[in-house]
Order: C-alpha cells, then structure tokens, then sequence
C-alpha cells in the first residue's frame, strides 16, 4: 500500500529509456515528465497506469545502498516478458522468472537489477 514513491538516480534519461522498457509488459508506462523548472531542483519522470505513482528523478546526490521495490503483474507471462524487456534495456538478471515458494505460494516472480544496482521485481500473485 502506497500513495507513490520515487527514487533518484544517476542518469535520469538512461534510467527513464530502462523503465520504459521493463514496465510495459506489466501495463505501466511514463505517464509525467517534469524538468528542473518544474520540481525547483531536478528533472523527473512519473510512471503508472493511470497515474503516475512511481518516479525516478535526477539529483546531484544518489544513495549508495539500492533499494528494493516490486511492482504487480496481471500473469506470469508478464513477469517473463518485463524480465526479458528489462535484460534487453540492459538491466542485470537478479533472479530468473520462477516460481518463489518461500516467499508464499503462488508467488510468480523474477529480478533484475536497474541501471543504478536497485533490485527490481516483477510478481504475479495468483488470485484465486
């Protein structure tokens, strides 16, 4: 449960063009662009589906440690096409696309690591 979040990092045009790619499968695409004069600091990029409620931005100062983040897919076949399309960007494989028994059954998910080393995850939660 969230309203939105937003991270910074390195390259803000590199990381936009790696999201694009990776969040179309599940649905989500950028949605928001905003520049420096905008914000009052930096340039921004808002992605989602009907809003924006996940942003990267660009900043002079990026945290060292990644964070970790997951966003939800409608079926499995999205969550190997969002790892596909995440490799093709030039994301690093974190975890092929598999089932994750540990982490609850069903849990359908895969990983990949962005541009800036953040641990992206696609999962699919079967609802039945």
């Amino acid at each position: 449960m969230f309203d939105h979040f937003g991270m910074a990092v390195h390259d803000v045009e590199r990381s936009r063009a790696f999201y694009e790619a990776a969040l179309a499968p599940l649905g989500l695409s950028c949605l928001a662009s905003l520049d420096a004069r905008a914000t009052g600091d930096y340039p921004a990029h808002g992605f989602g589906a009907r809003e924006a409620l996940f942003w990267i931005y660009g900043a002079d100062a990026v945290p060292d440690v990644g964070v970790h983040f997951a966003f939800r897919a409608a079926t499995p076949a999205a969550v190997d096409a969002f790892h596909a399309a995440a490799l093709a960007q030039g994301g690093t494989d974190n975890g092929a696309p598999g089932e994750r028994p540990h982490y609850g059954a069903p849990y359908y998910a895969a990983f990949v690591r962005d541009p800036d080393g953040n641990n992206v995850e696609a999962v699919y939660r079967d609802p039945a």
